[in-house]
């Protein structure tokens, strides 16, 4: 681990890394069990990328931890996730406080169960003050949903006279979403082998690199996360311009 963490350029880290963490299901189901047996031992895949990121610095790291699509699923497996949920929250709020983690949530939580928001936003309290890395959990999150909430708050601004058409920009339209004064994704991740987004953070990974992984997300370990981070790093990010442009800023 040590030799291969030397490997990883401190200079060129993404600042913002966003996962799916998806392979549940599929790994419970390869040892016989049911899918909630999967999602229990995540856990300690989440505990490893997420003090991965605190090893080297990166400074945001956001977990799709549950999508507004998730509440589809059969009931017992959504009620199950969510005491698990509840009670990850409870064992592990004095060790993100002590970590110097702060906890920040994207999404509309006001339909998650009252102890699940309870933790969160003690958590959130307890941890505001905190400059060691910002874990995010996308929770009841949906990309499309984010964007339509932004829309409707930007045309309430114009109707009302608090705005006019003719400042809606980029910057502005970016401060009506829920990661406002979080950076764009630099480095997105999914697990399982799945190829598609799944409707997350479809504005903030404009530029994003992406990795998709045959893991199941139980497999999921700090190893693979800092070979994501190297291959990151191997990638050279344009930007809409060309090579030599990117090799003339630099020199």
């Amino acid at each position: 681990m040590k030799e291969l963490k030397s490997k990883i350029n401190k200079n060129a880290l993404p600042k913002h890394v966003a996962i799916i963490m998806d392979g549940n299901g599929r790994w419970a189901k390869s040892r016989g069990e049911e899918r909630t047996y999967g999602h229990r031992n995540g856990i300690q895949a989440v505990r490893d990328v997420v003090y991965a990121c605190q090893e080297i610095q990166i400074p945001y790291l956001t977990l799709y931890t549950f999508s507004t699509e998730n509440w589809k699923r059969p009931q017992d497996e959504v009620a199950t996730l969510m005491q698990l949920l509840a009670e990850t929250l409870t064992e592990e709020a004095d060790d993100l406080y002590t970590k110097g983690l702060r906890l920040r949530i994207i999404g509309d939580i006001n339909k998650m169960p009252p102890i699940v928001k309870e933790q969160l936003y003690h958590i959130m309290d307890l941890t505001r003050n905190n400059t060691g890395g910002n874990l995010i959990l996308a929770l009841n999150y949906g990309a499309q949903a984010e964007i339509i909430q932004a829309v409707q708050s930007i045309a309430k601004d114009v109707k009302n006279g608090e705005l006019n058409i003719e400042d809606i920009d980029h910057s502005l339209f970016e401060d009506h979403l829920y990661t406002k004064d979080i950076p764009p994704v630099d480095l997105m991740i999914r697990t399982s082998g799945e190829v598609r987004i799944s409707n997350f953070l479809l504005w903030q990974i404009a530029y994003a690199e992406l990795q998709f992984l045959d893991i199941l997300w139980p497999d999921f370990t700090k190893k693979d996360f800092f070979n994501c981070i190297i291959q990151y790093q191997e990638k050279e990010r344009r930007y809409g311009k060309i090579s030599e442009q990117i090799e003339a800023k630099k020199a």
